[in-house]
C-alpha cells in the first residue's frame, strides 16, 4: 500500500474548497486546433476522420514547462477523450510548433488565436474542426465575500473594463 494518498479533484470542487465566490472572466474565448500544411495532408492521401486516425500521421508534440508531454484533448457531442500521439518532433513554444507544421513536417495542436492568419492564407489546415470545440476562455476566481485587497480589486476592474471595451 503506498505511504501517501493522491487526490483529484475538479476545479469547481477546488474552487468551493477554497471559497472562492467570485469571478471574472477574461481574454475571450479561445479553442485548440489541430492543423497541417496542405503539403503534409497531399503527401499522406488520408483522411482524418477521428482523433484515432492521428495515430497514423507524424504529430508535432508539446512538452509542457513540467517536462511532460501535453496529450491532446478533443470534445464532439459530449464524447471527449485525448490522445498520446506520436511524432518525430516535440517542441515546447507553440510558435515553433505552427511553423513546423506550415514547413510540412507534421500536425501541430495549438491554439488558434495563434494560426488564425496562416489558416486564411492557406499555409496551415485545420483538421478534426468538429473536435476541437470553443473553450471560454481564462477566468480569475476570488473571494468576494472578504474585504479584497486594493491591489486586487483595481486588477478586477482593469479586467472587468478591458472586456466591457470588447463587446
Amino acid at each position: 500500500m503506498s505511504s501517501s494518498a493522491e487526490y483529484v479533484l475538479d476545479s469547481s470542487a477546488l474552487i468551493a474548497l477554497l471559497g472562492l465566490t467570485s469571478l471574472v472572466r477574461f481574454g475571450g474565448g479561445t479553442r485548440f486546433v489541430a492543423v497541417a500544411s496542405p503539403r503534409y495532408l497531399k503527401q499522406r492521401d488520408s483522411v482524418l476522420r477521428t482523433p484515432a486516425d492521428l495515430q497514423k500521421h507524424a504529430c508535432i508534440r508539446h512538452r509542457m514547462r513540467s517536462g511532460r508531454i501535453y496529450r491532446w484533448e478533443f470534445e464532439r457531442r459530449g464524447q471527449s477523450c485525448s490522445i498520446d500521439v506520436e511524432g518525430p518532433l516535440t517542441l515546447d513554444d507553440d510558435e515553433l510548433m505552427a511553423q513546423a507544421a506550415a514547413d510540412g513536417l507534421g500536425i501541430a495542436f495549438v491554439s488558434e488565436r495563434g494560426v488564425v492568419q496562416a489558416i486564411k492564407t492557406g499555409k496551415l489546415v485545420v483538421v478534426l474542426d468538429e473536435w476541437c470545440p470553443r473553450i471560454p476562455g481564462l477566468a480569475l476566481y476570488y473571494s468576494g465575500h472578504r474585504q479584497v485587497p486594493a491591489g486586487l480589486r483595481a486588477f478586477v476592474e482593469v479586467l472587468k473594463e478591458t472586456e466591457r471595451g470588447k463587446a
